[in-house]
């Protein structure tokens, strides 16, 4: 059985103050490429993990993605009390720690593969609670279920104590308060620099730690954005304006740490491709994926990457949002 999981931009965290009894709240959009493949097969016992040559290019993968398919197996075995093994083949994959979701998408797939080969129709924040994915942002669950654009309302304060990534919480998958098509003929351009894969693990838990609570002013600010200017402009087809409240997010909160933290390369990356004639730029979670929305020229900003890559070198893809989640293909 194979499975084929979208990826997704983490556009900002709403609410890192806490002031109104809840932290977090996420904004992202669901993307077609670069997507994840995963086969499952029956095993006698065991977990084994497999990558196609393509995917073993990619440095830090196949640790990253070994351990993410053993954890996430362990735990939805011991979960449906399932015996035996599996053997899984990683098909197409994405950078671990890029800011584009491989994480939760890929402890997903391994556990919808699982839980379908043994009759077990669960959903995605089901499975999420089981595997331990979403205990900061709900955009990749909500990606993984049903794609589009997607806002999550945080967690309660009697929920998740404390101001963590992900990858320190154990709070459970927050609630969609919104979730919208995303107009498919905007595209999206990623640009993904060859430098130090944005910050994770230990310096990640010490950037929330050490930079929240945001102050209250920029947490109303942000949120006044989202409402009256990212959102409708959504449910308009209005690039510009969307455009718009993404470049002012990367200035406000949360995202204005995260920026910060970055190699200088990113905002001089991002500066090129805003002078291209992007309508929005900005990165996506703590990077170093960068994202430049448009709908007429493409080509001019993908040069524009080109050459802001010649020093540093990196990737670049062109793709659009994807208004729906996983697909079971076998």
């Amino acid at each position: 059985m194979i499975i084929e999981t979208p990826s997704r931009l983490h556009l900002t965290l709403l609410d890192l103050n806490g002031i109104y009894g809840r932290i977090d709240g996420g904004v992202g959009i669901t993307l077609k490429n670069p997507c994840l493949k995963l086969e499952a097969e029956l095993a006698h016992n065991g977990v084994e993990v497999g990558f196609s040559k393509s995917c073993q290019l990619i440095d830090g993968l196949i640790e990253d993605y070994t351990a993410k398919i053993e954890s996430s197996t362990l735990k939805i075995k011991n979960a449906l009390n399932i015996e035996g093994g599996f053997k899984f083949t990683v098909e197409s994959a994405f950078p671990p720690h890029s800011g584009l979701g491989s994480g939760t998408q890929l402890s997903l797939a391994a556990a919808k593969l699982i839980s379908t080969m043994n009759d077990q129709d669960l959903t995605a924040l089901d499975l999420a609670k089981i595997v331990g994915r979403g205990g900061t942002s709900g955009i990749g669950v909500e990606s993984f279920e049903n794609g589009g654009f997607i806002i999550d309302g945080g967690h309660k304060s009697s929920q998740k104590q404390g101001f963590f990534p992900s990858s320190a919480s154990c709070a459970t998958p927050p609630p969609i308060i919104a979730r919208y098509d995303f107009p498919e003929d905007w595209k999206i351009i990623l640009v993904i620099p060859d430098v130090e894969r944005g910050v994770s693990g230990a310096k990640e838990i010490d950037a929330f730690q050490t930079y929240c609570p945001i102050p209250l002013k920029e947490v109303e600010k942000l949120s006044h954005l989202m409402l009256m200017k990212l959102m409708p402009s959504v449910l308009e087809f209005d690039l510009d304006t969307f455009g718009e409240a993404v470049n002012k997010i990367q200035t406000i909160g949360f995202k204005r740490i995260e920026n910060k933290l970055q190699n200088p390369y990113i905002a001089q990356i991002m500066n090129k491709l805003r002078a291209a004639g992007a309508a929005g730029v900005g990165m996506s979670s703590f990077g170093p994926t960068i994202f430049a929305v448009t709908d007429t020229n493409e080509q001019n900003i993908v040069d524009a990457a080109n050459d802001a890559l010649k020093n540093v070198g990196g990737e670049i893809i062109s793709t659009s949002a994807q208004n729906n989640g996983a697909k079971l293909l076998d």
